[in-house]
């Protein structure tokens, strides 16, 4: 007896797919003719293809990695946006504890630039060899409230532009950015005073997020107004804040955050990192004439 279209018997007779054999499909890979779902789909010139046919060099389609969807930046979309805003605030946290039971390991972490002062050698701080500073000094905080507000800041803003990033251009910035905050106060701060915090990172990303909405064509008066506020508390005294690490870490954020949201697609990469590593090149210049003038 004939059956009509659609019905149960005729679905029964479709294939299933050559990957996944509880899924049925009316899809034929274009090369080899093989039943492919939609998950081993992957765009061709003409048709699909399976990822075995793209896999094995034929010369079209596009690679099974080209239909995954990809940031503004060119970063890959992922499950958990704030993944790596989570970790460095869990660091920052497990540091600032650390620091709470242990004085030693406190003045082992911030940065300073040289002591004991001058006419002596240095034979502590940055000037002293101990660059290692520059780093362990973007996670440190003695303070609850500086922590609590440098975190604060870090998932409302970290959050939203590692989603817009990507993970790896995500953390380019932070660093970069910290680093040149920790450079420009080494340069221009006394050298005999301890730096600490994560706000050079953090302005790092207030300069990138600023360049992300210019790009988008969001308001942008939210985060200028932001910004400006916490420039204004930067500069004020009596609040002992390295505006040094600040404005150096707002530069460099908004360097690299150009770079990478107006990198062109076919450089996209080459203009991305290659740029920031032109920021890091000039953080070690820096770092090494002043470490030049101190010893």
């Amino acid at each position: 007896m004939d059956q009509p279209a659609g019905s149960p018997q005729d679905a029964q007779s479709l294939p299933v797919c050559y990957r996944h054999p509880d899924r049925e499909t009316g899809i034929r890979c274009t090369r080899c003719e093989r039943p492919i779902c939609p998950e081993c789909m992957v765009s061709a010139s003409v048709g699909f293809q399976c990822p075995d046919c793209v896999r094995g060099g034929s010369g079209t389609g596009h690679a099974p990695s080209a239909s995954r969807p990809r940031t503004i930046a060119g970063g890959t979309v992922t499950a958990d946006p704030r993944l790596l805003t989570k970790i460095l605030i869990g660091i920052n946290l497990a540091v600032f504890i650390a620091v709470q039971t242990s004085e030693s390991l406190l003045n082992d972490l911030v940065l300073l630039g040289a002591w004991p002062p001058a006419p002596f050698t240095p034979t502590e701080g940055v000037a002293g060899g101990e660059w290692y500073r520059l780093v362990t000094s973007m996670f440190t905080h003695e303070a609850p409230w500086h922590i609590g507000f440098n975190m604060l800041s870090l998932w409302f803003l970290g959050g939203p532009l590692e989603a817009a990033l990507g993970r790896a251009r995500y953390l380019t910035v932070y660093f970069v950015s910290g680093l040149a905050g920790s450079a420009l106060a080494y340069l221009l701060a006394t050298p005999t005073t301890a730096t600490l915090g994560a706000s050079g990172a953090i302005f790092g990303l207030f300069g990138a997020t600023a360049v992300l909405m210019r790009r988008l064509n969001y308001d942008m008066r939210p985060i200028i107004a932001l910004l400006v506020i916490n420039l204004i508390f930067t500069f004020s005294p009596g609040f002992n804040i390295s505006w040094q690490a600040h404005i150096g870490g707002l530069v460099a954020g908004v360097i690299t955050g150009y770079a990478m949201v107006h990198a062109p697609r076919e450089h996209r990469a080459l203009v991305q990192y290659g740029t920031s590593a032109l920021v890091l090149a000039a953080v070690v210049l820096l770092t090494v004439l002043r470490t030049a003038q101190l010893s």
